[in-house]
């Protein structure tokens, strides 16, 4: 039997469903009831999974006293979406450009396809589609000359071009000058020119970072494009619904340090981050009615106006929501908020830093 946790396409909401490999069940959304079928990966999947396609062995960097990155180690399985989480300042970039041979490590050394970089960097490279953090073209280029100018640099065909930018859905500003786009425009010019070659690696540093809502989406949805098609993507941020939305697995690095590595299921167990309950009591007034927390999985419960959050175990929740009716209070709604990224974001970092 498998579990596995799955996200809602409509409102987001995280749900728990059983099942064998291979099988697919029918599963209903406890917040909004879409209906959905999960399918539970078989065997075989799951093993394929498991080849490390890029190994971080001991990577240590450091810039004078700063020790930008301090024995860093993790590894990114073949054909997943793995986030590379940390505050600014944590040590992203840094790992980033080691991974790429773009600095030399003080110590250590990173693999990509059995392969130490640094030894055989331009070998490496021509498998790799690379966004840096800050992407820099020229101004009075149009974007068709920009990714002839790379296909040039790649020595690969240049009739790849208009599909590009199709496929980046930029097939409309062909005349136009790069520097007049937006910025969430040139991500999706740098996702393009990173796409030269068909890489079966993509190395994408904050493609995300300052981009309004439309563009992060438009951005999210190449991501997924390309792993679809069977790509390893790799990318750093520090938005974390938008980690939570597409990884199949994170890393969180602070400081210079990876502090965990996981998936974001995993990472909430590890924690004991526990879902909490929202329940909407006309008439509430703020106030925690008597006695509901010392009901046996519950941890804490707090009221904002008639709003009451209860952080409780999934069996807590029928007694929970019992014992108000029991109270003669009436209870006009409920959902369940599962656990964020963010929630075990902040609990890494803080039990890190000794915040408790």
């Amino acid at each position: 039997m498998i579990t596995k946790t799955f996200a809602c396409p409509d409102c987001k909401t995280r749900i728990t469903g059983q099942g064998n490999p291979g099988e697919k069940v029918q599963i209903v959304c406890p917040n909004c009831g879409k209906k959905g079928v999960a399918v539970f990966p078989s065997v075989k999947t799951e093993e394929k999974a498991y080849v490390n396609i890029i190994e971080i062995i001991n990577l240590t960097k450091h810039f004078g006293k700063v020790r930008a990155n301090d024995g860093v180690n993790f590894s990114v399985r073949k054909g997943e979406i793995f986030g590379f989480l940390g505050p600014n300042g944590a040590g992203k970039t840094t790992a980033i450009k080691l991974m790429m041979g773009l600095t030399h490590p003080t110590s250590g050394e990173v693999r990509i396809g059995g392969n130490k970089v640094q030894i055989d960097t331009i070998d490496i490279r021509k498998y790799i589609g690379y966004l840096p953090e800050q992407i820099g073209f020229y101004d009075n280029l149009t974007p068709v000359q920009t990714l002839n100018f790379f296909c040039e640099l790649k020595g690969v065909d240049k009739s790849i071009v208009m599909n590009l930018l199709k496929d980046v859905g930029l097939e409309d500003t062909i005349d136009r000058k790069v520097g007049t786009f937006s910025k969430g425009m040139k991500q999706l010019l740098g996702i393009a020119q990173a796409m030269i070659g068909n890489p079966a690696i993509y190395v994408l540093d904050e493609p995300m970072g300052g981009l309004d809502a439309r563009w992060v989406k438009i951005v999210r949805e190449k991501i997924m494009m390309l792993n679809k098609a069977g790509a390893t993507i790799v990318f750093s941020s520090h938005i974390l619904s938008e980690v939570q939305n597409v990884c199949h697995r994170v890393s969180v690095i602070n400081k210079g340090k990876i502090i965990a590595e996981n998936t974001i299921d995993n990472l909430n167990q590890y924690l004991r981050i526990i879902p909490r309950l929202e329940i909407n009591i006309p008439g509430l007034n703020g106030k925690v009615p008597e006695g509901i927390v010392n009901i046996q999985g519950v941890e804490m419960a707090e009221a904002k106006g008639d709003l009451l959050l209860v952080t409780c175990d999934s069996s807590a929740r029928p007694i929970v929501l019992n014992f108000i009716e029991k109270k003669g209070m009436t209870v006009s709604n409920f959902k369940t908020i599962e656990p964020s990224l963010e929630d075990a974001f902040v609990k890494l970092i803080s039990k890190q830093e000794g915040v408790t």
